[in-house]
């Protein structure tokens, strides 16, 4: 074997030490490479006092990189200031920036500090930088080359110094090239540039962020945890974590709340995690009438078909004021009557579905034609308020006298049933259960 050069040595496990020490302080766990470099980029940057720009996708851990390079920068016993500047308001964003004058504007009863003001000597962070307006742009980009700016009805200028760590969760030169993000203050922010690389980039990662979640959550919840099988630890390192190291520690929370004593295995974690990502979809909650519905044989047509006479019901105000004058959907017959020809476009192909004989169902009928049993016969020329009448009444009908249930399968509400009912002054024995 080589021989072990002592000195070599020494040095090795002073850069582990070191790199140790700087990852507590900082937040940045990790033994990947690429962490490793955010990590140097970060010992050289914070000594001095130029701007940073830092740029990763949403939870990569971008402010934990901004209070690292002020932590151990000189301005480190100085304010640090966060700012979001992207949940910000235009109207409000330059006075939270820059502060503004009793009076300035509706509502400045006192004069107010702004972000600037209170960072002096120390560091300012604003995140979402890219989202900051054109008009806004401007003012910033003078601060960070004259150090000075004017609150907002002010006179009297106010010099500060501030080292300014902007960040932005998409790449700022593309803001740039859409238009949105002026190239001079792009220019003027980058002059330091660390790029934070998403989870899914640096897999290795995962177990020393899953350990020391699982350390400090347990700590915090006063919850013992009985570690994550091996295979379970497999599935979050293949797993591409599209929110990043702020997705997986709210995984791991709620396993240290959940585990219940025992050891996370595979099966414990949520599906999306168990198909490596490839189940995109929420699930959709299903109503109960809708799901009866589905088990007979026509609920879905009968659903629609309900769905679509108290949708026209509702909407008859607007297509009297749209087509009142004579226009297309309404006869001669007046502006409350519809014409046949359009109930037909409306409602005809619907009435081709076959009635199971446990469903009511609304269908179009010519006068004559005798419907059969549990169906509701439309004539052409039925007014609106007579159709929502019949279909009330056989969905009472259907779920005998049951108004919960006929509501939900009207889908409304059982106070607007009862005011339905006493609307259209229905017999009690249509509704009495």
């Amino acid at each position: 074997m080589k021989p072990v050069d002592a000195g070599e040595l020494a040095a090795a496990v002073t850069r582990m030490l070191e790199r140790r020490k700087l990852q507590s302080a900082t937040g940045l766990i990790g033994e990947s490479e690429a962490l490793r470099e955010v990590l140097v980029k970060i010992e050289q940057m914070a000594p001095v006092s130029s701007t940073v720009l830092i740029e990763g996708e949403s939870g990569t851990g971008k402010e934990l990189v901004a209070r690292a390079l002020h932590r151990l920068s000189a301005r480190k016993n100085k304010p640090f200031i966060a700012e979001s500047v992207g949940a910000l308001p235009e109207t409000l964003l330059e006075s939270e920036l820059f502060g503004h004058e009793k009076g300035a504007f509706t509502g400045a009863a006192e004069r107010r500090i702004g972000r600037f003001e209170l960072a002096d000597s120390g560091t300012l962070f604003l995140d979402e930088i890219g989202e900051v307006p054109l008009a806004t742009q401007v003012k910033l980009l003078r601060v960070l080359e004259q150090r000075e700016f004017l609150r907002v009805g002010g006179t009297n200028p106010i010099r500060v110094d501030v080292r300014v760590i902007a960040a932005s969760n998409k790449p700022l030169r593309q803001h740039v090239e859409d238009g949105t993000f002026r190239s001079d203050l792009f220019y003027r922010l980058n002059v330091l540039n660390i790029y934070i690389p998403p989870l899914r980039e640096r897999p290795e990662d995962v177990p020393h962020l899953v350990r020391k979640f699982i350390a400090d959550l347990s700590a915090q919840h006063d919850r013992p945890f009985h570690g994550i099988s091996a295979g379970a630890m497999q599935l979050l390192v293949d797993y591409p974590w599209p929110g990043n190291v702020r997705e997986l520690r709210n995984l791991v929370e709620s396993m240290v709340v959940l585990s219940h004593g025992r050891e996370i295995m595979p099966e414990d974690l949520p599906r999306q995690i168990r198909d490596g990502g490839s189940a995109r979809w929420l699930p959709v909650p299903v109503p109960a009438a809708r799901a009866q519905a589905a088990a007979v044989g026509d609920g879905r047509e009968l659903e629609f078909i309900l769905r679509s006479l108290l949708e026209l019901r509702l909407q008859g105000d607007d297509l009297r004021r749209q087509m009142g004058d004579g226009g297309l959907g309404f006869g001669a017959g007046g502006v409350g009557e519809p014409d046949p020809r359009f109930i037909g476009e409306v409602l005809g192909p619907l009435s081709t579905a076959q009635p199971s004989h446990r469903s009511a169902v609304a269908a179009i009928s010519p006068r004559d034609a005798q419907p059969p049993p549990n169906v509701v016969a439309i004539e052409p020329g039925t007014k609106m308020a007579e159709i929502e009448r019949r279909v009330i009444e056989a969905a009472l009908k259907e779920t005998r006298g049951n108004r919960r249930l006929a509501a939900e399968m009207l889908g409304i509400g059982e106070r607007t049933l009862y005011r339905k009912i006493k609307e259209y002054q229905m017999p009690e024995e249509v509704y009495a259960e």
